[in-house]
Order: C-alpha cells, then sequence, then structure tokens
C-alpha cells in the first residue's frame, strides 16, 4: 500500500470560514475537515492516481468509520461520498461489458453507479467479503435491469425478455464450442425448452431495438435512406388488376379465339408455331389476334 494512504490525519480543529468561490458541498466537507471529525483517516490522493490495492485498503478504512457514523450528517456524507468516487473503477469495469448495446456508454455509468451506491448502503465488514466481490452482482444487475425495463422498443413480456438474454448467452457459448451458430434445436436442448419457444424468444429479440426510416446509411452504403428502400410502386399491381377486368370478356370469346390467346401469351409461342399447331396460316393467326385484342381492348375501355 502507499505510503501517504497509510499516515493519518492531523487537520487541526479551526473556525476559519471556507471560502465563498466554494459550492455547498465543498464548504461542508471543508467544515466537516475543519472541525478535526475525520482525524485518523488517511490522507486521500486524487482519485485517478489510487491503485486497485490501495483503493481497496482505503475502501476497507472508509466502511469502518462509516459504520460508526450517523447517517445524514456531513461527515456520513463525506465518507459514503469518498467511497463512491473511490470504486467507480468498477462500474467502468462493469459497463465496458455492455459497450456494444445502442445506449450511449455515459447512460450506462450512471445507472452502473446507482447500483455501486446501493451496494454501499448495503455491505458490512463483518461479513469478511471483499468489497469489489459483494457490489459487482449489484451494479451488473441494475445495469440488466437497465437494458430490461427500457431498451426495449416495443414493450414484451417479461418472460420473453429473460429468455432473450438467456438464449444470447447460450448462443455465445455454443458458437465457441461448436465454431459456427446455434440451430434452434440445439439451443433448444441446451435450454431445456421447445423449438417453439426458442423461435418465439428469438422474434422477440427483434423488438429490442428499433431503425429509423430517416436514419442515414454507413459511408459505404449506397442504397440510401431506409424509407427509400423499403417503399417502392408495384406495377405489377396494376396488371392484376387489367387481369381481372379481362377475364369475364376472355369467358365471352370464341374457343378458338381462346385458344390462341392461351398459346401466345401463356405458351409463348410465335404465330407460325401457332398456326402450325391449328393447322391454319400465320396470316390467318395473325389476323385472329389482332382482331381479339381490338375487342379486348374496347371491352376495357368501355369498363372504364
Amino acid at each position: 500500500m502507499s505510503p501517504r494512504l497509510d499516515g493519518s490525519r492531523t487537520h487541526k480543529a479551526t473556525s476559519t470560514p471556507p471560502p465563498d468561490h466554494l459550492d455547498p458541498i465543498e464548504q461542508a466537507e471543508m467544515l466537516v475537515t475543519q472541525d478535526g471529525l475525520l482525524a485518523g483517516l488517511p490522507d486521500i490522493p486524487p482519485y485517478g492516481e489510487v491503485d486497485a490495492v490501495d483503493a481497496r485498503a482505503l475502501s476497507k478504512t472508509l466502511f469502518r468509520r462509516l459504520e460508526t457514523l450517523e447517517e445524514g450528517t456531513h461527515e456520513y456524507s463525506y465518507v459514503r461520498n469518498t467511497l463512491v468516487e473511490l470504486n467507480l473503477a468498477l462500474v467502468k469495469f462493469a459497463a465496458s461489458r455492455f459497450r456494444s448495446r445502442s445506449e450511449p456508454m455515459e447512460d450506462i455509468i450512471q445507472v452502473g453507479t446507482i447500483g455501486l451506491i446501493k451496494a454501499i448502503d448495503r455491505f458490512e465488514l463483518s461479513r469478511g467479503v471483499e468489497f469489489p466481490t459483494f457490489a459487482m452482482p449489484t451494479i451488473v444487475g441494475e445495469i440488466k435491469r437497465f437494458f430490461r425495463d427500457t431498451s426495449w422498443s416495443v414493450r414484451v413480456p417479461r418472460r420473453l425478455q429473460e429468455l432473450r438474454l438467456d438464449l444470447a448467452k447460450a448462443g455465445d457459448e455454443l458458437a465457441q464450442k461448436l465454431d459456427r451458430a446455434p440451430t434452434v434445436t440445439e439451443l433448444a436442448e441446451r435450454l431445456g425448452l421447445s423449438n417453439d419457444e426458442v423461435v418465439e424468444g428469438m422474434a422477440a429479440s427483434n423488438a429490442y431495438t428499433a431503425s429509423s426510416l430517416d436514419a442515414q446509411p454507413e459511408e459505404d452504403d449506397s442504397e440510401g435512406a431506409l424509407a427509400d428502400r423499403i417503399g417502392y410502386e408495384d406495377h405489377g399491381l396494376e396488371g392484376i388488376e387489367y387481369v381481372e377486368s379481362l377475364k369475364p370478356l376472355i369467358a365471352e370469346l370464341p374457343p378458338r379465339d381462346r385458344k390462341i390467346l392461351s398459346l401466345r401469351f401463356v405458351a409463348g409461342m410465335t404465330q407460325s408455331e401457332i398456326g402450325e399447331e391449328l393447322g391454319i396460316s400465320q396470316m390467318h393467326v395473325s389476323r385472329l389476334l389482332s382482331r381479339t385484342l381490338v375487342k379486348l381492348r374496347k371491352g376495357l375501355t368501355v369498363e372504364e
């Protein structure tokens, strides 16, 4: 442990008022220190200069002092806030596990800090457990609860939210073991579920995040915004309307004319091939086909 963390505070009692430029919290902390209430605590260097070993040792000292203080006093707040600042590295370490999520890292750290504060309030030295060991599950649990309760684009039942997490964990483990993406059956066997339940959980995962229709594509994506890709005019719909309108008109045609239409536009035969099929000349087929098309066109025009 660093020598500077071994030495005790030697501040003398004084009634000198704190500078006016300090905010109320800093003024309160300075008054507490000036009154000698924190005598016996080691000097606390800048938090960024404290390594993990020193932070753990210093935290034990602060927890011992915290147990003797009355909640709500300035000294209690000072020691508690110091413990929070001293152990923020735990929050950042836990938050790094969720770096791939869509939420900003600042928000994840903020939520993890809430878990750290809860762990500090619940921790007891008498249990004989190291604080990082005790705090980490609380911090991670708070972050997971944040994602589970607030990060779903479409609200789904809690059962499916938890199933999504189980599927993600099982999928990663099986992918490392099999060196490929696991199948639905393999996931079902791993989790003791049916294939339908796994498929339901995978479908629910699609509700976790939603993309904006106006979201700009990646730099190397030349397809444009999502709204430009999913909305387009289907010209085939107009053809369906024409086919349905032609059906009664075609039904009124003589059998030979219907046969010529079928061979030409369904079978894709040429006029010469149709003539050979029906035993007539290619010229005759052309005249019959033209007459039939004119009749159908007039019929559509009248209906319109």
